[in-house]
């Protein structure tokens, strides 16, 4: 081969970034999912544990206790909307900028569906406990639930705004 057809080929274009830059990511996409699975994983582990508890004193009320949970479930929805996002939108020579952005957009999720997950457990274990002994608690319950759901949320908007630039 000739000089300068090994040139073109180790040539790059000024779009391609680094080796390394497909690393970042794949990292945003793990960490979109990890982090949200594991808050959704506590709220419900935590949650759960007020509805066993909450089922001895008042058995008809475990269907309405579950709303938790289900809350809990919906932050993991997050993190898989956008790690599939972030997957699909990967090329071969992506630019460092561009991973960065999606290693941005993955921790936000995440963290903040990390976050929600938390609050959600915390405030499901003890607004079941209490709507078991005081049944107009449910609706304070709920509002203050949605309240916790939409700080995954935010995480999920701020996201998909970084994913689209």
């Amino acid at each position: 081969m000739s000089g300068p057809h090994l040139s073109q080929k180790r040539r790059r274009s000024m779009s391609d970034g680094p080796e390394y830059a497909s690393f970042f990511a794949v990292m945003g996409a793990s960490a979109a999912m990890v982090f949200s699975a594991l808050g959704a994983a506590y709220g419900t582990a935590k949650s759960g544990i007020g509805i066993a508890a909450m089922s001895v004193v008042r058995p008809r009320l475990i269907m309405k206790s579950v709303i938790p949970v289900v809350m809990a479930g919906i932050v993991a929805i997050y993190g898989l909307v956008v790690a599939v996002f972030l997957v699909s939108s990967q090329t071969a020579g992506i630019s460092l900028f561009r991973s960065f952005l999606q290693l941005g957009a993955g921790l936000s999720v995440g963290l903040s569906g990390l976050a929600a997950g938390f609050a959600i457990g915390v405030v499901g274990d003890a607004g079941v406990r209490g709507t078991a002994q005081q049944p107009r608690l449910f609706l304070g319950m709920i509002l203050i639930l949605i309240f916790c759901e939409v700080l995954g949320l935010y995480g999920l908007i701020v996201a998909l705004i970084l994913c689209t630039r």
